[in-house]
């Protein structure tokens, strides 16, 4: 099982130097990733009193590419992952050339989690349609792996037309991984059928979703144990906790800091420090 940490969005705060401690020391203890969350914009609830949703305008995100194009030249080995971008609300051929730009300054390292999202705010804003996320999502992915393999593509799509263009440079392997996001039936089928890996919330049907998404494999023609499946994790769970996911057939855990009430962003490192002893005994 690969062992990661999420990084902090919400709660680390905007000095770079402290950003750069928090990455560099997550490779130094030996973490195999590097997780990021994406927002572009939080909605104000003063005039939304209704408001259900995590984040909100008071609710600090960096931007990945940005921040793992820095931490690209800061770390050499850590992968970089992002869980999730969300794609439909992006212009798909600027996230193929974002990715590859930052896979290629770090060396092959990036692993790209992609979601729907949950927030019409942000795809107002964006000026991208909200309803039909999920669908145009199956596009992108296509889309995106076509721009990352070939020089030079044409595409006639439902929602995306390219002629005769492509990205330069490429990635390194000339693909990327793209992991999905969600727990929609929906989602679960169109991770067997087409993604690389996917990032399931932990509840008490997981393996029943499992299951699930390893028959939507089998009937595409695809090998189930070739999906990654990361799960997210407090930094103060148990071994056993973590060897019960283990279990379930888990690929991938990353240890999450937010939300603890952790006094500061030293508090969050001492935190993975911490955390890592735990999973030495793994």
């Amino acid at each position: 099982m690969k062992i990661g940490v999420v990084f902090p969005q919400t709660e680390i705060g905007a000095d770079p130097d402290t950003v750069a401690e928090y990455a560099v020391t997550a490779e130094t203890l030996g973490y195999d990733h590097l997780l990021a969350y994406d927002h572009v914009l939080g909605a104000d609830t003063a005039s939304r009193p209704d408001w259900q949703g995590p984040y909100t305008s008071d609710s600090m995100f960096q931007e990945p590419f940005v921040l793992f194009s820095y931490l690209a030249g800061l770390t050499s080995s850590i992968e970089l992952v992002t869980a999730v971008i969300i794609l439909p609300q992006r212009q798909t051929a600027l996230v193929a050339k974002q990715a590859a730009c930052v896979d290629v300054l770090s060396h092959g390292r990036l692993r790209l989690g992609v979601g729907t999202g949950w927030n019409d705010v942000e795809y107002e804003a964006l000026g991208e349609n909200f309803r039909d996320r999920g669908q145009r999502s199956e596009e992108q992915i296509d889309l995106l792996r076509r721009l990352w393999r070939d020089d030079v593509i044409s595409y006639s799509g439902k929602h995306h037309t390219i002629t005769a263009a492509g990205l330069n440079p490429l990635p390194e392997n000339k693909a990327i991984p793209i992991w999905l996001g969600g727990m929609a039936p929906q989602v679960i089928e169109r991770v067997g059928r087409l993604a690389d890996g996917w990032f399931p919330f932990v509840n008490r049907d997981l393996e029943q979703q499992i299951a699930q998404m390893k028959t939507s494999a089998e009937q595409a023609g695809r090998d189930p144990e070739s999906i990654g499946i990361e799960c997210i994790m407090a930094s103060n769970s148990s071994v056993d906790d973590i060897k019960r996911v283990q279990d379930m057939g888990i690929t991938h855990v990353a240890m999450v800091t937010m939300n603890q009430g952790l006094a500061d962003p030293a508090a969050h490192i001492d935190s993975i420090k911490r955390a890592r002893e735990m999973l030495s005994q793994l």
